[in-house]
């Protein structure tokens, strides 16, 4: 018989802290015990969750030494280098949701339906992909197994709920005439083609990051990438126009076939009837959708991909729980 777990949200307050309650409370895990931590400013507030009452604890370095056995973390990346070590160390397994350990050697950067077998060689943290990067290569690594990607080029849309609550409401205030707060510009009836610091090579670091996960996550360095990252005045749902150019050839058909077997995946791709996915009709879901699909007549072998998905779900809570859940499969049961 499977032990009983207990687990804890660190940033439970947040947006993504909050889907994370919400769609455990859809998956039902068999845990036993949760514990809701956030920083001393939310610390005390009251969350329904599992049809009980939490009070949210103020994270302390003490926080772990309950017999943990799974924290979910979604407090930033400086909690995470922090607090995400110190969990570690009292025997719980860490799957964070911050920037803070994607591209460590010994982390392991999780997609469950791209790559779960890393989970098994963790040392105590996992790290959850940032949210561009995950949606990207759940459609990437059927086409991957099959063809060979030899470059992909990424062109992103992301909703202001990418930005976390802040950017929601420059969009939401910005719709009625007040100043962003959150961005360097309005968003309202903008799109702005700036995501996180601007680096040194003329990259900003979300165009990096998607560069260095998608590599990372698929086991391949070979893989030629480039990206251009833009937030839109969407609220929520990220969009992706990825072309990718493959080693061998493909059926155009064959292709469609493929994505429509693979896990995590919805093709929605119907022209003719105008049908195609859109972050309207995907906010709220957790797979994955991809449409507008064809043939890159301008390159020997490649294909154009319209990828939308969930940015809070899929792209951060959803995937964060859909770990724990092989964590148990492959630790706890």
């Amino acid at each position: 018989m499977a032990r009983k777990i207990k687990m804890a949200i660190v940033g439970a307050t947040g947006m993504v802290g909050r889907t994370f309650l919400k769609v455990l409370e859809e998956r039902n895990l068999p845990v036993e015990e949760y514990y809701l931590f956030a920083s001393s400013r939310s610390a005390g507030t009251k969350v329904e969750f599992m049809g009980k009452e939490y009070i949210v604890e103020e994270l302390k370095e003490d926080s772990f030494d309950r017999g943990i056995d799974i924290a979910l973390f979604s407090a930033g990346a400086s909690t995470s280098l922090h607090f995400a070590p110190i969990a570690a160390s009292k025997g719980c397994i860490v799957i964070d949701n911050s920037s803070a350990w994607r591209m460590e050697k010994d982390v392991p950067l999780v997609v469950p339906e791209v790559n779960p077998e890393d989970i098994k060689w963790h040392k105590g943290i996992i790290a959850n992909p940032n949210c561009s990067t995950i949606q990207a290569v759940v459609v990437l690594k059927p086409l991957h197994d099959k063809y060979k990607i030899k470059r992909i080029v990424y062109s992103t849309y992301q909703a202001v709920s990418g930005a976390g609550y802040q950017g929601y409401l420059d969009l939401e205030e910005g719709l009625k005439g007040a100043p962003p707060k959150k961005f360097p510009y309005p968003i309202a009836g903008n799109v702005i083609p700036h995501i996180d610091v601007f680096l040194e090579n003329g990259y900003t670091k979300e165009e990096m990051k998607m560069i260095n996960e998608t590599r990372k996550i698929l086991h391949d360095d070979s893989i030629k990438i480039t990206a251009t990252t833009v937030r839109v005045p969407v609220f929520n749902g990220h969009s992706e126009s990825i072309n990718v150019e493959f080693e061998k050839q493909f059926d155009l058909e064959e292709l469609k076939e493929t994505l429509r077997q693979a896990p995590g995946v919805v093709v929605q791709d119907d022209p003719e009837n105008l049908l195609y996915p859109m972050p309207i009709y995907v906010s709220g879901k957790d797979e994955v959708y991809v449409g507008r699909i064809r043939r890159d007549e301008s390159v020997e072998s490649g294909v154009n991909l319209w990828v939308v998905a969930d940015n809070i779900r899929k792209g951060a809570a959803t995937n964060a729980v859909q770990i724990a859940e092989k964590v148990i499969e492959y630790f706890f049961s």
